[in-house]
């Protein structure tokens, strides 16, 4: 009974953020529905993102078809999809269709351009949106092209949070006016709002668009991530002079050598003599002398070791769904609780008749 239960959602097949969007929701406890597309070669067994919901598969491309999904439409609260512009009106079940069958319905759209502009019809991927933001510029390490973060930076940050966040004040306000709206959640601008405080810290000369130059792009000795002696890593992020003087005390640092912590003509050669300190000793050697302290200090662990780590298994981080170890709910609620549940998959009599109750 998470703090959505109640909601009605539709979620039209995607990839990406949308159904990382409906799975947060159905985390805390809407009843997201997804319609496959019949034959959908992107629906895979054990898909994490699918957890929780309800699926149903619909021949899009039927009359028939595309008046279910009109009907259950009829019955949402919100739609979330992610195809291009275009593609849902000319399906005919586009915002407009449900004026009035469904006034309070939110509708949100999900794209990497946005629903409008010279490149609102063009393909993309995340490498792609995050790189006209200036996002993907500044991450690298000196003298490389810009490193690709995983997708987690556009789709899942800049598209994703930002179409969650979209709908739900969507649903907050139509609360009060008794209107639904239109969510044109673009992944390039929400990955825009990401690099806000770059902007701030540009405006007061202490940031350069040249890559790993600056505080927190890999340039500085006390920020930034060391080999082990086991070929494992560390990360220091010893920012404020009260952590990086514990960091020097824990690490053995003498003060002649690491004394000027914000000169950055000094840092190429602190990072080299602090590579050779850290290179030492092993991880886990490193874990027991700093970690839990102010150093602002963790070990690099790949995403299956990190379900194992202390930490994460003392604040039950991770679930176990169907045999599967997965990320638990977040955020965590004092009162309405998240939980996981597992796919199911649904008929549209079921859900229709369900729906209609409420």
């Amino acid at each position: 009974m998470g703090p959505l239960s109640g909601l009605k959602i539709i979620e039209m097949s995607a990839i990406g953020p949308v159904p990382l969007a409906g799975m947060l929701l159905a985390d805390m406890g809407a009843d997201v529905v997804i319609i496959d597309k019949a034959n959908d070669p992107y629906k895979m067994p054990g898909d994490v993102l699918r957890r929780g919901k309800r699926s149903i598969e619909i021949d899009m491309k039927s009359d028939e078809g595309l008046a279910t999904v009109r009907t259950l439409i009829e019955h949402a609260d919100i739609v979330i999809e992610g195809f291009r512009p275009g593609v849902m009106e000319r399906l005919g079940i586009g915002p407009e269709v449900f004026e009035s069958a469904n006034p309070k319905l939110i509708y949100g759209r999900m794209t990497g351009w946005g629903q409008t502009g010279p490149l609102s019809q063009a393909a993309g991927h995340d490498i792609n949106y995050i790189a006209i933001t200036g996002a993907l510029n500044a991450i690298g390490r000196n003298g490389s092209a810009p490193v690709p973060p995983l997708n987690l930076v556009g789709d899942y940050g800049g598209g994703t949070m930002f179409l969650v966040m979209g709908v739900l004040a969507a649903l907050h306000e139509s609360k009060a006016s008794g209107k639904g709206q239109v969510v044109d959640a673009a992944i390039t601008e929400g990955t825009a709002n990401l690099m806000s405080m770059f902007y701030t810290m540009n405006n007061i000369g202490a940031w350069s668009t040249r890559r790993a130059s600056n505080l927190l792009d890999s340039a500085a000795h006390f920020y930034d991530s060391y080999e082990t002696s086991d070929s494992k890593f560390i990360t220091l992020g010893a920012i404020e002079p009260h952590f990086y003087a514990l960091m020097k005390q824990k690490m053995g640092l003498n003060e002649e050598d690491f004394g000027k912590q914000n000169d950055p003509r000094k840092w190429p050669e602190l990072k080299a003599k602090l590579a050779v300190i850290v290179a030492s000793k092993t991880q886990q050697q490193w874990c027991d002398i700093m970690e839990g302290t102010d150093v602002c200090f963790a070990p690099v662990l790949d995403f299956l070791e990190a379900p194992n780590h202390h930490h994460m298994q003392a604040r039950n981080a991770y679930v176990e769904v169907d045999g599967k170890v997965q990320p638990a709910p977040a955020p965590k609620f004092s009162r309405t609780k998240s939980e996981v549940r597992s796919a199911v998959q649904s008929n549209e009599s079921e859900i229709l008749a369900q729906w209609s109750r409420n």
